[in-house]
């Protein structure tokens, strides 16, 4: 009995830290799909752009993805596919709007207040618990960007209000993947995500197109690839670690876009990015430490 409890709670360990693994690589992928994507829309309609991004996802899966089609004809939850990317593809909308017109740390601040949402939709649909420690590690990062952020400091543009529905509408499509990976696994889910999106983005893109360079391909496998990998990715940690586990843990996008603004764009950083990414870190170690002591449900 002591040794089958020490094999759980060794595979626990294990599948928490490859969760953080995951995590680590869908927010580097996140940063890359944002450059990606306002280098593109210097030339090209921000809905050109998402349409883009779906058509170099639906290439590398078309290389890479053939060992789903098993499960992919299937159709599991297929409606549930078709609510979850409708909802994302706004978010996306709204949220590449802010990425063109704001500072990247900006728009990565005003965006975690998805937690929040997140929360609350874990609770509602998925009946997490929330714990004293994701509680504590929510409203720390929260803290954390209203530091960075500052509002009602010289931030006062209305594309930031397009960042925070954007940020809802990640939420709730965030707990759409939590319940599909129930019954599909990451890659079906990322490939669902590109059958959707890409003709959603057609047409949208139909209505505002312009001119295509070639310079503008590496910029489109940037966003393309750093889109499919972010995704991916994320599905992978939310197979390993709850919801309200992830996205406090994701916070860490605030300065690392901060850092990536700093040194691409020349967007500048200050004392309040320095203090805000260290709240946002203290949070984030803290639920870690508290979450890897608490006994997990096999």
């Amino acid at each position: 009995m002591a040794t089958d409890k020490l094999l759980t709670g060794a595979r626990q360990r294990t599948a928490f830290g490859h969760g953080l693994i995951w995590m680590a690589l869908s927010m580097a992928s996140f940063i890359g799909m944002a450059v990606g994507s306002r280098e593109l829309a210097a030339t090209l309609s921000i809905r050109q752009v998402l349409f883009f991004r779906a058509l170099v996802g639906l290439a590398v899966i078309l290389v890479v993805g053939r060992s789903l089609l098993p499960e992919i004809r299937q159709k599991k939850l297929v409606r549930l596919h078709v609510l979850r990317n409708t909802v994302h593809f706004a978010a996306q909308y709204f949220w590449t709007i802010g990425i063109v017109l704001l500072p990247l740390a900006s728009v990565f601040a005003l965006e975690f207040t998805m937690p929040i949402w997140v929360a609350f939709f874990a609770w509602m649909f998925l009946k997490e618990r929330l714990t004293g420690p994701r509680i504590l590690a929510t409203l720390g990062g929260f803290i954390g960007v209203l530091v960075v952020v500052r509002p009602g400091f010289g931030m006062v543009d209305p594309a930031a209000a397009l960042v925070l529905i954007a940020a809802a509408g990640y939420g709730l499509s965030l707990i759409f993947v939590k319940q599909l990976t129930r019954q599909c696994s990451p890659g079906v889910i990322v490939v669902w995500m590109i059958l959707i999106q890409l003709p959603l983005g057609f047409l949208a893109a139909i209505t505002d197109w312009r001119e295509v360079h070639f310079t503008d391909v590496p910029w489109m496998l940037l966003a393309g690839i750093g889109a499919l990998s972010a995704h991916y990715c994320q599905a992978q940690a939310l197979k390993r670690l709850e919801a309200s586990v992830v996205m406090p843990i994701d916070f860490l996008r605030v300065p690392m876009a901060a850092l990536v603004g700093y040194y691409i764009y020349g967007e500048g950083i200050d004392l309040w990015v320095v203090v805000g990414g260290g709240i946002i870190l203290a949070s984030n170690f803290q639920a870690m430490m508290s979450e890897r002591s608490r006994p997990q449900p096999a």
